[in-house]
């Protein structure tokens, strides 16, 4: 039955999600791009060197919204594409927003390279993947925001991958 739900998560954000690398210009979101193919199996070729965040799931009981762990999803260089090993953390937060009053904001983030307007739009591209697979996942897109932040509110500083790859993400803020 685990099989079967990793199968069928990987093949839902795998069909909500629009992956790819940017050019050198920033392109529109609303730009069509090619559907990523779906996959059935999880990801063993991710290292623990891009992997900034472990991936956490949810705990719950008696259907009752219990908040999730797992406050980020974290991206590849020049990516928008969410990563298989993201997957618990998607689900986890669409689990909760399908029961939560609350509203869901997704800000997207980038790291310090390209210039601003290509990072705002790379920011923007990431948390509207995040959120085409929440509400592929049955969570209400009319409750979730997306705002994109570019490098404007960094993670970790430094100049150096490890830096970088803390700032290539989505957080998931909670809204009241």
């Amino acid at each position: 039955m685990k099989t079967k739900q990793s199968a069928l998560l990987a093949t839902l954000i795998a069909a909500a999600v629009l992956g790819g690398c940017a050019s050198d210009k920033p392109a529109s979101t609303t730009t069509a791009a090619s559907t990523q193919s779906a996959t059935t199996a999880q990801s063993t070729t991710n290292s623990a060197s891009t992997n900034p965040a472990s991936s956490t799931s949810t705990v719950r009981t008696n259907n009752a919204a219990v908040m999730p762990t797992g406050a980020a999803v974290y991206f590849d260089y020049d990516s928008y594409s969410v990563k298989d090993q993201y997957g618990n953390v998607v689900r986890s937060n669409a689990d909760y927003m399908t029961r939560a009053v609350e509203r869901l904001e997704l800000d997207g983030n980038a790291d310090e390279r390209g210039s601003r307007e290509y990072n705002m739009a790379l920011g923007q591209k990431r948390a509207d993947a995040v959120k085409r697979a929440l509400t592929a996942l049955g969570a209400k897109g009319e409750r979730i925001e997306t705002i994109s932040f570019g490098e404007d509110k960094p993670k970790a500083t430094g100049n150096n991958e490890a830096a970088w790859a803390e700032n290539r993400r989505v957080d998931f803020v909670l809204k009241k």
